[in-house]
């Protein structure tokens, strides 16, 4: 059976569309720390031949919002609605979001510098970049003219 047109029915609901995942900045933040936690006791390993001995190294995991939203199973477009301050809903997230995007990029800028992450890498993802302007126009001066038995000859 069908609703009757023009129902009101859905003015009966406690509320109108999908909760939020994560009900409160608290709940956000624990979930960033257990993934900034999990990067710490995952580290990636490199596989190293040295002495005929093969070796197993550590090497730091670099945390990104996109491992972060992986890790919660959350879209990074949501993850976004969450920093989206202008949005009545999600506005007491603000200082939160903020600070996990600062975490994130403070641990890739630090492990790069010390060279335990790509740093060519990490400086494309961060939008850092080291400009230089570079002229290709070739300034010549002015052709040299000989002047041989009245015939003028330019150089």
């Amino acid at each position: 059976m069908t609703a009757p047109k023009k129902n009101t029915f859905w003015k009966a609901r406690s509320k109108h569309g999908r909760g939020k995942i994560f009900e409160t900045p608290q709940i956000l933040e624990e979930a960033a720390n257990e993934y900034f936690q999990w990067c710490l006791n995952n580290p990636l390993y490199e596989t190293i031949v040295q002495s005929g001995k093969v070796h197993e190294v550590p090497k730091m995991r670099a945390m990104t919002i996109e491992g972060l939203c992986i890790f919660m199973d959350v879209g990074s477009s949501t993850f976004k609605d969450y920093c989206n301050e202008d949005n009545e809903s999600y506005k007491d997230f603000s200082a939160i979001t903020t600070h996990i995007k600062e975490v994130i990029r403070t641990q890739k800028f630090e492990g790069a510098a010390a060279g335990l992450l790509n740093a060519n890498i990490i400086a494309r993802d961060l939008g850092l970049s080291d400009k230089q302007d570079i002229d290709h126009n070739i300034k010549t001066d002015p052709p040299l003219t000989l002047n041989i038995d009245g015939k003028k000859l330019n150089l």
